[in-house]
């Protein structure tokens, strides 16, 4: 796995976490299933697979203590679910699922399942609306088929789980939900990055990366899009989509998550987004820092106005490097049809950082 830091670029002034990852905020972890199999007849088998699921966790147990959060939307051509809970009461009461579009009904059916095993009081105390988020991976797999099942659903939210604390870089490009996207017309999928605050407190952001178009790619201010040149492969439409979740254990409400969320899409823009007409562009903040039993409220004070400003600065420096990470470590990808999209070539992007960067260093 290559990231930006490999490449000794720095984006922003603020330092990143230890790991340079969502699990870099206390108690959030992030954990993929990759499902990827080949079976030629699907009327007696189950088609092609190039898909998956992962799960950000937000740690602890959020049906207890729901953690405030927020949604933006920049483009609304896609789907998450339990959007209109977050508008209406401000909290987040699950892990945030992740996958591709055909599979939301499974891996939603599947996270109720997993969660009342675990919560007793679902279902009695109250109900349950996971958090699904998708983007379309049909260009390399198999739509027409369900692939995803409840044991890929229970594999990525344990090994979200696992990852807590580990203090150990989780996986990213073509892996769980990322597995069959593209971004700026290469190999795309999920990538991660996080902030360290003046403060103390930790901004983490996971994006799932398909979109763009591969001559507005653009590397730490650098056009590495146009510099490359056209890709020799058969490239995917330049549209796609971008879900994108932060995490933090800063004491923000409601409000200020939205605002959070909405910081995504600069980071998006800085790396070439247009948020095309069939994009679906949507983002989601969590804030661990004010999460309190149910039905109770926070004792503490939430950050308002300028205070956010550094805030909405590591949002937006670390979706910008959450986009790189992404393309800089996926693989090559083959899928239905036969269709290869090639991982950005990271040689020669290194190569042209070296010649054209001028920002500080990693």
């Amino acid at each position: 796995m290559t990231t930006l830091a490999d490449l000794g670029v720095r984006i922003g002034t603020l330092p990143r976490g230890s790991t340079n990852s969502v699990i870099d905020v206390p108690g959030a972890g992030l954990g993929h299933a990759t499902v990827v199999y080949d079976e030629p007849n699907p009327p007696e088998g189950r088609g092609l697979a190039r898909t998956g699921v992962t799960v950000v966790d937000l740690g602890g147990d959020p049906f207890l203590e729901p953690v405030p959060a927020g949604v933006a939307l920049l483009n609304g051509a896609g789907e998450l679910t339990s959007r209109s809970q977050m508008d209406e009461w401000g909290v987040a009461e699950t892990p945030v699922f992740l996958t591709s579009t055909m599979q939301v009904g499974r891996v939603y059916d599947s996270a109720c399942r997993l969660l009342i095993e675990e919560q007793p009081r679902i279902g009695v105390d109250d109900f349950l609306i996971p958090v699904v988020g998708e983007c379309d991976d049909s260009w390399l797999n198999d739509a027409r088929w369900m692939h995803v099942t409840h044991e890929h659903v229970r594999d990525a939210l344990a090994a979200a789980r696992a990852s807590v604390g580990s203090g150990i870089a989780p996986d990213q490009g073509a892996v769980g939900a990322g597995t069959g996207m593209s971004c700026y017309q290469w190999k795309g999928g999920i990538g991660t990055s996080s902030r360290v605050l003046p403060a103390g407190h930790v901004v983490g952001v996971v994006l799932l990366c398909n979109f763009g178009q591969w001559d507005r790619l653009t590397i730490a201010g650098v056009p590495v899009g146009q510099l490359l040149g056209r890709p020799a492969h058969v490239p995917p439409p330049p549209a796609g989509s971008c879900l994108g979740v932060v995490v933090t254990d800063a004491p923000i409400d409601h409000r200020g998550c939205e605002r959070l969320a909405t910081r995504i899409g600069l980071g998006l823009a800085r790396t070439g987004s247009t948020a095309h007409h069939g994009s679906g562009e949507i983002f989601m903040a969590a804030a661990t820092g004010l999460r309190a039993p149910r039905g109770t409220a926070s004792a503490k004070a939430p950050l308002t106005g300028r205070e956010l400003d550094p805030y909405f600065e590591a949002v937006v420096d670390a979706s910008e490097e959450a986009v790189v990470n992404c393309l800089l470590s996926a693989h090559d990808v083959t899928g239905v049809g036969g269709k290869t999209v090639p991982a950005l070539p990271r040689e020669a992007v290194a190569e042209l950082l070296d010649r054209h960067y001028a920002g500080p260093r990693a």
